[in-house]
């Protein structure tokens, strides 16, 4: 099993001796001035990832709410231009650069008419996979939760048929457990069958916990350490050919220490 976490959830010296890879959280890694990319601030990055030899996927900008958000790096791909495509291919030239077997991006937003939001989108990441399939780099389209109304791709089936209506081997899944806990209210057997339904298309996964409902903090999505919420870990025994990265979504060393015991005794259950 290959453990990664984060860059949020700390320190890369403080990781190191935890997991093998780190994802880096490009909105997060103060390498941009407004939407221009700063290549010395890269470069001071990569410098301190190479230090610890670590191996690293890649998480593109996306839509947020947040407030502590970067306004400049807000990424929709149900609605992208000039700029929002040249913060995508950064990231994706990052990947390249890095050799990381997967970028992360997020599914776009529903606009007023959801038929035309949801082929914009499609039209969208089409784009993006062809980038990507120049980079040799592969996108992992994450399902977002659906305790925000306003997500596309909440669902598994969805997200699939997202996914097949690209129809690029450069496009696949990223499976947030976290997120597909919220879209199932919390109830493992819908879990369960969430898996089985995007089984074939994961090659990335999120690991974080929550309490299975809507609350005031991130709609619920509150990214706690795996086993402080109401999450079955469990599920993830149904992905027996998976050999991608477990990757912790955490916001600290402690919350993935605790995340790591729990993966553990989830796959004994």
């Amino acid at each position: 099993m290959i453990l990664g976490a984060s860059s949020f959830a700390g320190y890369p010296g403080d990781l190191k001796e935890h997991v093998e890879f780190i994802e880096l959280y490009v909105p997060k890694l103060g390498i941009y001035s407004g939407s221009t990319l700063e290549i010395e601030k890269l470069d001071r990055v990569l410098d301190e990832i190479s230090i610890y030899n670590f191996a690293v996927t890649v998480h593109a900008p996306y839509s947020s709410g947040d407030s502590k958000y970067p306004s400049a790096l807000q990424v929709d791909t149900t609605k992208m231009g000039k700029r929002e495509f040249t913060l995508m291919e950064e990231s994706i030239a990052l990947a390249n650069q890095v050799e990381a077997p997967v970028v992360v991006l997020h599914p776009g937003r529903i606009g007023p008419d959801r038929e035309k939001s949801y082929y914009s989108m499609i039209k969208n990441l089409k784009k993006l996979a062809s980038v990507a399939d120049d980079y040799g780099v592969t996108l992992g389209l994450e399902n977002k939760e659906s305790t925000d109304p306003s997500n596309f791709c909440c669902e598994a089936e969805e997200l699939s048929l997202a996914i097949e209506a690209v129809n690029s081997e450069h496009l696949k899944a990223t499976f947030d457990i976290g997120h597909a806990n919220l879209t199932c209210g919390g109830n493992p057997e819908k879990l369960k069958e969430f898996v089985l339904t995007l089984k074939k298309h994961i090659i990335h996964l999120h690991l974080h916990d929550n309490s299975g409902q809507w609350t005031e903090k991130y709609d619920g999505d509150e990214h706690m350490a795996p086993g402080e919420g109401c999450v079955d870990f469990s599920v993830l025994k149904l992905l027996s050919g998976y050999r991608g990265v477990y990757n912790f979504e955490v916001f600290s060393l402690e919350d993935l220490l605790v995340g790591k015991k729990t993966l553990e005794n989830a796959f004994k259950l």
